[in-house]
């Protein structure tokens, strides 16, 4: 004990630092302490309050203790300076069997304010045992022709220390004909003889040898085994397992002689050297023979006792198949028996609680009771749901441990509402069937004056249709007090703000009283179409209380804009337009587009156009939508040269606004031009008052130049027909054919068009393909072979 005392280390540190939680008066904190086991009574594992940052004066003052807890009776806390020490001598294998990390968690409490701190104290090993062999001999018998590299399987030491003190290696005496392999489990590390030459029993028939095994403490602390080993004669085959390791799965809930499993082992010898019989391995711990019986004969394994998930998850069974030959063979074979948890443990609540008063005025999250919660299953089973029953301003608040909770405040409280709550704690785990538990606590509420006004909602919404009537109440809100007398009298202001918020509340006013809002002005959509506003509900205590409320105010529009034509629209103000389009122009022909706009928003505003009034109705037609004027059909030589139409565009109100637009169509001849090669065609179709005096000045020249011009057009055409018409028409079949002509002004090709089927005033539609022609259905016999000429301005053809 002297030398384990020179050993001893006592280390504090800190898990993960410090965790300060602060919720009200609760502060949470996590201390870790390691210390070797076996210590004597009295030894000090670390100061507490000062690692704590605790006054020591205070500590009996504030009731500084151990809260009771599994193993607290293993320390003492002084309360004068704050030292935890060792209560009672600790054994670590008798207290953490198994168990790598030995770790005791305490749970340590100082009231005024009430703080509860997690210290964990780890148990660390110092190499008190040595190696055990389950026995102090064993007795091998090896048939003198095995082959070399035949293992066979040695008792294995067990060392009740962990780690590194527990057994590390395993050696053998010096011999000629045997060495050592370990093999590792989950648990331990199993001796196997292996052959390394083979064995002459007529030499010798016996070999004695010391089997020895260390541990890893300093100093190395070791057991021995003494081995006979007893060489016979033949048999020549040994048992096989169908299976090297067998896993199969228990209830923990399953019955006393329920079958787990069968093994199977064969041996292709005849006779007896084929009579196979089970056994456990020599190195099985007791608690697997006292919880599994093995039928020798049949391989069965069965239950002889009880299992519990909690305290055992698997059960590893090292088995032997061992012929009857002589010398018999053995085989060796594992079975890995999982236990399945069943839910057969109820959760466990413990309370702590500071004090069954808490003042309404309490702030929410202030801690009123430490909740700790345990469930000794596993997986789902052992996960925990823990909440509070019925609405009560209480709630549960996880902590930094898992399956710790404070029961805190989670709203405000109101003695003068509810003075006494009983709360019902229910902790239930996932298992199923679930499995619950449930703890009652009574908390009594302090009174207080501490009810100021609410609303209803925070914040009101209100549409409000726009011209309303000035001076008209347009909203109400209102507020309640739970207090009484004058704490509930309620008095209501209007919050004024700066700028444009104050010049939008000037013109609101609320009744003090009842909290009726009203309008001293009329409000119009398109001006204002949002804002808000704040009104105050103030009681009558004292202090006074108040609380606010914002009014969002969301103007509608009303269909009281007409609509507004933007074109066509006269130089009067008036909507009224002249529009000139050739007659030779087809169906489709866009005339123009009335354009209009309405104020309003949504179906106030959404237009639709119609034809009023038409002076031929097969003529025109408009685009319901658009506005678009349209011809219907091409013009014929009876139609009017005048058209009058009046479109109406009405909105979509409930009562719809209109407004009318008034189209005068002129319809014009196309512009001819018979040119001669000095006249400026541009000029001609620019400037409509010199037309007629070009005319007659090249009349003259045309006349003359008509018999020359028709020879050129019908040898070009024959020539260059096809050349011209695929560079400048792209397109092969017309009736008619384009030609180049000789003369040029201004930049601008002059065209010729020879064919019997074209006419005077025949036109080239503006963004037609290739510049196609449009010709109109007047031809007659006799202008057959007559010659025209047309210029090529951006829009048009004009023939």
């Amino acid at each position: 004990m002297g030398e384990r005392g020179q050993r001893r280390r006592v280390s504090c540190w800190w898990l993960t630092g410090i965790f300060l939680l602060c919720c009200g008066e609760r502060i949470l904190a996590q201390l870790r302490y390691s210390v070797p086991e076996e210590v004597q009574v009295g030894s000090p594992v670390g100061n507490v309050a000062k690692d704590l940052g605790l006054d020591i004066s205070t500590l009996t003052d504030r009731r500084f203790r151990i809260v009771s807890g599994p193993n607290y009776a293993l320390f003492q806390l002084n309360q004068n300076n704050g030292v935890l020490y060792i209560g009672h001598i600790v054994d670590r294998e008798e207290l953490c069997d198994g168990i790598k990390v030995c770790l005791i968690n305490l749970k340590i409490v100082v009231e005024s304010p009430l703080e509860i701190h997690h210290v964990g104290v780890e148990i660390l090993d110092v190499n008190d045992h040595s190696p055990i062999f389950p026995e102090s001999e064993q007795q091998l018998q090896i048939a003198e022709h095995t082959p070399p590299g035949t293992r066979f399987q040695m008792h294995a030491a067990r060392d009740p220390d962990v780690g590194l003190q527990s057994v590390r290696l395993y050696k053998l005496s010096p011999n000629n004909f045997f060495d050592t392999e370990i093999r590792d489990s989950e648990e331990d590390k199993i001796p196997f003889l292996v052959l390394k030459k083979p064995l002459d029993r007529e030499q010798q028939s016996e070999h004695h040898l010391v089997l020895t095994a260390l541990d890893g403490g300093s100093p190395s602390k070791s057991g021995s085994l003494n081995l006979t080993i007893t060489v016979l004669d033949a048999n020549d085959n040994r048992p096989v397992f169908s299976k090297d390791i067998y896993t199969v799965s228990l209830d923990e809930s399953a019955p006393i002689g329920t079958l787990v499993i069968q093994i199977n082992a064969t041996d292709l010898d005849e006779g007896s050297n084929s009579e196979i019989e089970y056994t456990f391995g020599k190195t099985q711990k007791r608690k697997v023979h006292d919880t599994f019986e093995l039928d020798s004969v049949t391989g069965e394994i069965r239950m002889k006792g009880n299992v519990d998930f909690e305290e055992t998850e698997i059960y590893r069974l090292d088995l032997q198949a061992s012929d009857k030959g002589q010398p018999p063979w053995t085989a060796e074979s594992r079975v890995v028996i999982k236990i399945k948890d069943v839910n057969d443990n109820q959760p466990d609540i413990e309370v702590t609680s500071l004090s069954n008063v808490v003042a309404e005025d309490s702030k929410p999250g202030t801690v009123i009771s430490l909740i700790s919660v345990t469930d000794k299953d596993s997986g789902l089973n052992g996960k925990v749901i823990c909440k509070i029953l019925g609405n009560v301003p209480f709630d549960l608040t996880p902590s930094i441990e898992e399956n710790m909770y404070s029961l805190v405040t989670k709203g405000r409280l109101d003695r003068e509402t509810i003075s006494h709550y009983d709360i019902t704690i229910t902790a239930t785990d996932c298992g199923d069937p679930p499995l619950s538990t449930i703890k009652y606590l009574s908390v009594q509420v302090a009174d207080v004056n501490d009810n100021r006004p609410l609303f209803s909602q925070n914040p009101f919404e209100l549409y409000l249709v726009e011209n309303n009537v000035p001076g008209g109440s347009i909203f109400s809100v209102s507020a309640a007090d739970s207090d009484l007398n004058e704490n509930a009298a309620i008095a209501y202001n209007m919050v004024r703000g700066n700028g444009l918020h104050r010049d939008i509340t000037s013109f609101l006013n609320v009744n003090t009283e009842n909290g009726q809002i009203s309008a001293l002005k009329s409000f119009d959509f398109e001006t204002l179409k949002t804002f808000q506003f704040q009104v105050v509900a103030t009681d009558s205590g004292t202090p006074s209380l108040s609380s606010n409320v914002t009014v969002n105010v969301f103007i509608l529009d009303q269909n009281d804009n007409a609509p507004v034509i933007l074109y066509p629209v006269s130089s009067n103000g008036s909507a009224e337009g002249v529009e000139e389009i050739p007659r030779n122009v087809n169906a489709g022909h866009l005339v123009t587009k009335v354009r209009a706009y309405d104020a309003d928003i949504g179906y106030n505003g959404w237009l639709l156009f119609s034809l009023q009034e038409l002076t031929d109705h097969s003529l025109f037609g408009l685009d319901r939508y658009t506005g678009q004027i349209r011809t219907l059909r091409s013009f014929t030589e009876t139609d009017e040269a005048q058209h009058k139409l009046v479109i109406l565009v009405k909105d979509n109100g409930n009562v719809s606004l209109s407004a009318t637009a008034t189209v005068v169509v002129k319809v014009v001849e196309p512009k001819e031009a018979f040119a001669a090669s000095d006249v400026k065609s541009a000029a001609m179709d620019e400037e409509e008052n010199n037309v007629t005096f070009y005319l007659m000045i090249t009349l003259g020249s045309v006349s003359t130049l008509f018999l020359i011009s028709i020879i050129v057009l019908i040898a070009m055409q024959c020539s260059k027909s096809t050349d011209y018409t695929s560079k400048y028409l792209q397109e092969p079949n017309y009736d008619g054919t384009l030609c180049h002509s000789i003369q040029y002004r201004s930049g601008e090709k002059r065209y010729m068009l020879v064919g019997p089927r074209m006419s005077i005033g025949s036109t080239i539609a503006p963004g037609s393909h290739a510049n196609t022609l449009m010709l109109p259905d007047r031809r007659t016999a006799g202008e057959k072979g007559r010659i025209f000429e047309y210029s090529t301005p951006a829009d048009e053809f004009t023939l």
